[in-house]
């Protein structure tokens, strides 16, 4: 298996793709405002067992469409790129895998997942599961809000999750991201 790395210029920052000849294995929005940094492909090297070769050019497709989507374009990632779940396993993929049929513009609850995925009263395994996403963006975490309609935590980026909310909600009022 061949692991590859490029970046995808979000507005929150260019974000680090990981790649593996059978899809997407990671996209994490970096914190960094270098996301070239080696400490960035730690993680990822450790989890996977092999450090991922750098290959430009290879997140234009996910950029493209990361373009439309910031524009207000209702994308469904999970309808063009293929995805390597290897990174998730067991309630967790389920329930991100529940995600990825949330609808743009709409949301449901951390419990409405759980249902969804198979294990009613997971509620906190799903928040777990949004937490440790190695999908930002793609498998749609922000649009799992809590009960009561508030949107809660994205990472340690709760103005990314209102920023995304509010794109879909309504694109013609998006403000600039933070």
């Amino acid at each position: 298996m061949t692991f590859r790395y490029d970046f995808a210029p979000t507005p929150f920052g260019d974000a680090l793709v990981v790649f593996s000849d059978e899809g997407i294995v990671r996209l994490d929005l970096s914190e960094s405002a270098d996301p070239s940094v080696p400490w960035l492909l730690e993680d990822i090297s450790a989890r996977l067992h092999e450090v991922p070769l750098a290959d430009p050019g290879a997140a234009d497709e996910l950029a493209h469409l990361l373009d439309d989507y910031f524009a207000g374009v209702p994308v469904r990632f999970a309808d063009h790129l293929s995805l390597d779940w290897r990174l998730v396993e067991g309630f967790h993929r389920s329930a991100l895998q529940a995600i990825t049929t949330i609808e743009w513009g709409e949301t449901m609850s951390y419990g409405e997942v759980a249902v969804l995925a198979g294990s009613p009263g997971a509620a906190r395994a799903v928040g777990t599961a949004c937490r440790l996403t190695p999908f930002s963006i793609i498998v749609p975490v922000h649009r799992v809000v809590r009960s009561d309609g508030t949107p809660g935590q994205y990472g340690a980026h709760p103005e990314h999750k209102r920023y995304l909310l509010d794109l879909e909600k309504d694109p013609a009022k998006r403000v600039a991201a933070t």
